[in-house]
C-alpha cells in the first residue's frame, strides 16, 4: 500500500449549453443596438448555477477574485470570459473585440439608490448583463427590470424592459446615447456583469481600480 495518496484530479469543467444560436435573431436597434437573449442559460443547468452562486451580502459589485466560485457558477463565469461569447458579441454586431480586456463583476443584491439613469464608462466598449433570478412577483411589478431608455431625463421613456430572470442575457455596445436604469428595488437581484475594454489610458485607470476593489473586497469582513 502506498504511503501518500495519490493528487486529486481537477475538478471537469461542465458544459452548460449556454444559447449562443440565440445571437442569430436580429438585432434591434430601438432606443439603441442591442440584442436580448431569454434563458441564455439553459432551464436545465439554470438550477445548477442558482444553488452554486456565492453569498453577496451587501451591495455593489464584486469581481470574481472576491469571491468564492464553485460548481457551475465558476464554470459559467470562466465560459463567460472564454471565446466563444467574445466570437458571437464581435461578429453579431460587427465588432473588433480581437484583444480586447475583460472585465467581469457579479452582483448580489440591489440598494435604494441603484438603478438611476445613466450610460456606461467610455472605457467600455460593450456591456453584457446576465440575469441569474428566478421569476417572482416583484420581476411582473416592474421593480428591478432594467429599462432601455430614449432620453436622460425619464424613466418612464423607455423602448425595452428586461426582466432580471432566468438566465437572461443582454448586450449592447456602449455608446453616448445608451441610457439605462430601473425602478427602485431593494433585495436580492443576482447580476453578472462583463465588459470589453477599449485600449486606452482610461481603460487601465479603470483595470486597475477593478483589480484594487477586488483586494479591498477579499479582505474586508462581511
Amino acid at each position: 500500500m502506498p504511503d501518500t495518496l495519490p493528487p486529486r484530479s481537477p475538478r471537469q469543467h461542465v458544459d452548460l449549453g449556454l444559447d449562443y444560436a440565440g445571437f442569430a435573431r436580429p438585432v434591434a436597434t430601438d432606443p439603441f443596438p442591442h440584442i436580448v437573449i431569454p434563458n441564455f442559460v439553459p432551464p436545465a443547468q439554470l438550477e445548477a448555477v442558482l444553488q452554486s452562486l456565492p453569498g453577496i451580502p451587501g451591495g455593489g459589485s464584486y469581481p470574481p477574485s472576491a469571491l468564492r466560485l464553485r460548481g457551475a457558477a465558476a464554470d459559467l463565469v470562466h465560459e463567460l470570459e472564454g471565446p466563444a461569447l467574445r466570437d458571437a458579441i464581435a461578429t453579431r454586431f460587427g465588432l473588433d473585440l480581437e484583444g480586447s480586456l475583460t472585465m467581469l463583476t457579479m452582483r448580489g443584491r440591489t440598494r435604494e439608490k441603484d438603478g438611476q439613469i445613466h450610460t456606461d464608462s467610455t472605457a467600455k466598449l460593450v456591456t453584457v448583463l446576465l440575469y441569474l433570478n428566478k421569476a417572482s412577483a416583484e420581476w411582473t411589478r416592474q421593480e428591478g427590470c432594467l429599462r432601455l431608455l430614449r432620453g436622460p431625463d425619464d424613466l418612464e421613456d423607455f423602448a425595452v424592459e428586461v426582466p432580471p430572470v432566468d438566465g437572461t442575457l443582454l448586450v449592447f455596445p456602449n455608446g453616448p446615447t445608451t441610457y439605462h436604469g430601473h425602478r427602485t428595488f431593494v433585495g436580492r437581484r443576482y447580476a453578472i456583469q462583463l465588459n470589453y475594454m477599449a485600449s486606452s489610458a482610461k481603460a487601465r485607470t479603470e483595470l486597475r481600480r477593478h483589480k484594487l476593489s477586488a483586494l479591498v473586497k477579499r479582505f474586508t469582513p462581511g
